[in-house]
């Protein structure tokens, strides 16, 4: 059992950490924690760890600190750096003072919990094997032992399911320099004096020439190539420009949006706008790529958008579009962006009306599932998307198949059928937040579309 101290100075932080996180599933055990590095060494003199998270902001006494102490009495000690910090030389200082990897807290996101301490456990094992075959733990007394001493290196990256790795043998890349595997998806590449780039990237790589690297910990490097084929890879690959050059500072950069950028920009998303707009559709393309989102906050964000479409264009076509996902990069998931759009056009293409009366009922369809719960007449809406209540009414039945009121009492009765199978809310409240203020007319309206009375509804079994 791997017996685990949690060291920061947020309370919430550690208590998070310690709660959240699923120790047990890789042979691990927390088995304290430490509100700065004072107090984790009181605990280490008087406990046995084999490892420890630390925070590297720390009052009373910092990470870095707290490490150098640790290593000199605890030179067995696996230390795993917790930090928003993405100053290169911090990092590598904790690095160097034998911290086996690094956690941005940014990345403490559930669905990432297993992904992280699953890596921890790895580079456990391998420092394990190392100590076995006596490669000692990284010491401060060796710091270049592990650092490049060529400026420039190439990374190849491959998407998801790339397995043939064929093709290197006909670039020559195996004849000159070193050829290293940080991950299933990543090569790693030095040049020797003699060697060349290859002169061609199959389809599913792209090859990223870094520079900056002269003196910096091969361990780094590799994490953040793992990082970026994690996240920032989807979105940069390009099959028709399969080479990058980067830096390593610009290599680690967070991206600048976060997820309150995205919930500001959701409300634009959902006006749907964005269908009939090809500048609104650009702008808003561009804002949600640069904000680099984890790939299953894309999907889930994509999937939003097909809930919206549904509700709104369910009304006058019998055709869906297909869920969002899995995509191997932004280029897949942009084409399931302009799928919608190309949908939607047929669908305006097929009515006798121009776009702008097309877009007039829809804006009206929506306005009455949103207004669900509240009177709602043809003449109010007719007004609100301009047009006037003969040619609303006209224009509506055309393109829905129902006149106006037919389609408000059908959408209420199906949040209603919603309701009862979904929720143990009385009927009187599910009459209320359908649009009825009389329970009794309600429920004599619900009879006379489903053949049952809501209570009974409620109780058949549902298929």
């Amino acid at each position: 059992m791997i017996k685990v101290l949690v060291v920061d100075d947020d309370k919430l932080v550690r208590k998070g950490l310690i709660s959240a996180m699923p120790w047990s599933d890789f042979g691990m055990l927390v088995a304290g924690e430490a509100s700065n590095g004072e107090k984790a060494l009181e605990f280490l003199q008087a406990n046995p760890v084999d490892l420890m998270l630390t925070d590297l902001a720390m009052p009373v006494m910092s990470g870095i600190e707290l490490m150098r102490s640790a290593r000199k009495l605890y030179p067995e000690l696996y230390i795993v750096v917790l930090t928003l910090h993405q100053d290169f030389d911090y990092i590598q200082e904790a690095l160097r003072l034998g911290a086996i990897d690094y956690i941005a807290k940014v990345q403490l996101e559930k669905e990432r919990f297993e992904e992280v301490l699953g890596r921890v456990y790895a580079r456990i094992q391998e420092e394990r094997k190392k100590s076995a075959a006596g490669v000692p733990l990284s010491k401060e007394a060796a710091p270049n032992s592990d650092s490049f001493a060529a400026d420039t290196g190439y990374a190849f990256l491959a998407k998801e399911g790339q397995p043939d790795t064929g093709w290197l043998t006909e670039t020559g890349l195996l004849a000159g320099g070193s050829l290293e595997e940080p991950d299933v998806n990543v090569l790693w590449w030095v040049p020797g004096v003699d060697s060349a780039e290859p002169s061609r990237i199959p389809d599913g790589w792209m090859m990223m020439k870094l520079s900056g690297l002269a003196g910096r910990k091969k361990s780094l490097i590799y994490r953040l190539l793992r990082a970026y084929r994690q996240k920032d890879f989807f979105y940069d690959y390009q099959p028709i420009n399969q080479r990058v050059e980067t830096t390593v500072e610009a290599l680690g950069k967070e991206s600048p949006a976060n997820e309150n950028d995205l919930t500001g920009a959701r409300e634009q998303w959902l006006t749907l706008e964005w269908i009939h707009d090809e500048a609104a559709y650009e702008q808003l393309r561009d804002e949600l790529k640069e904000m680099r989102l984890p790939v299953p906050r894309l999907i889930q964000f994509l999937y939003t958008l097909e809930s919206e479409w549904k509700r709104v264009y369910a009304a006058v076509t019998d055709k869906r579009i297909a869920e969002p996902g899995p995509f191997d990069s932004w280029l897949e998931a942009e084409a399931w962006l302009q799928s919608i759009r190309r949908l939607t056009a047929q669908i305006a293409n097929s009515q006798p009306y121009s776009q702008e009366v097309v877009d007039c009922i829809m804006k009206a369809v929506k306005l009455v599932q949103e207004e669900m719960d509240q009177q709602v007449f043809a003449m109010d809406v007719a007004k609100r998307v301009n047009m006037s209540r003969s040619y609303f009414s006209q224009c509506f039945k055309d393109i829905t198949g129902k006149s106006f009121n037919e389609y408000v009492r059908e959408i209420r009765i199906g949040k209603a059928k919603e309701y009862l199978t979904h929720t143990h809310k009385p009927i009187q409240w599910i009459a209320e937040h359908t649009g009825y203020m009389d329970e009794k007319y309600f429920s004599r309206l619900f009879r006379e579309h489903t053949g049952m009375l809501p209570s009974e509804y409620r109780q058949k079994p549902q298929g």
